[in-house]
């Protein structure tokens, strides 16, 4: 029973860290945009490892993630393709799947390696003006909502930890 009880209070506490306006502004931002990084199977490790090295809200970064899985996959060919635009090393022969098909594996796997690269650094050019004007607008729009405003001013925090002692009522008699 007792490993219950502390259960539960991690748990409680994991669910509680990082929920200021600001700072769960910035959780929801970056788990976005991680969230739409153009190699699949990544951005889930990312996420936890700069939750945890941030002391971010981890549940909440993993639920912006898996909100934007499905724009991760739709969102690598344009990746692959503005990475081809903005960094061109080089003359690059056109993308050929066939001709891919039937080249060296050491081959495959360099041109796909360079594609991932391209994409790479595709979406971090546009995800670091994104993270910084996400977590500015989710800011004014979670000082809104009412309990984050408190969880913010550290009333609501303060007051789990430590709540008020029960008065006692005179007695009668």
């Amino acid at each position: 029973m007792k490993l219950v009880e502390s259960m539960k209070r991690k748990a409680a506490m994991w669910l509680r860290q990082g929920i200021s306006p600001r700072r769960l502004a910035l959780t929801l931002a970056l788990g976005f945009a991680i969230g739409c990084i153009p190699v699949v199977g990544i951005p889930t490790v990312v996420c936890a490892a700069l939750a945890l090295a941030l002391r971010l809200n981890l549940p909440a970064i993993q639920a912006a993630n898996y909100a934007v899985m499905p724009l991760q996959v739709a969102l690598i060919v344009p990746f692959v393709r503005l990475g081809g635009r903005l960094f061109a090393f080089g003359p690059r022969p056109a993308f050929d799947a066939q001709a891919l098909l039937h080249s060296s594996t050491l081959a495959t796997i360099s041109q796909m390696g360079g594609l991932a690269g391209q994409a790479m650094l595709a979406w971090l050019v546009i995800a670091i003006p994104a993270v910084a004007l996400m977590t500015a607008m989710l800011t004014v729009l979670l000082r809104r909502v009412p309990v984050v405003a408190a969880a913010g001013s550290g009333d609501w925090f303060r007051d789990q930890q430590n709540p008020p002692a029960p008065q006692e009522l005179p007695r009668q008699g």
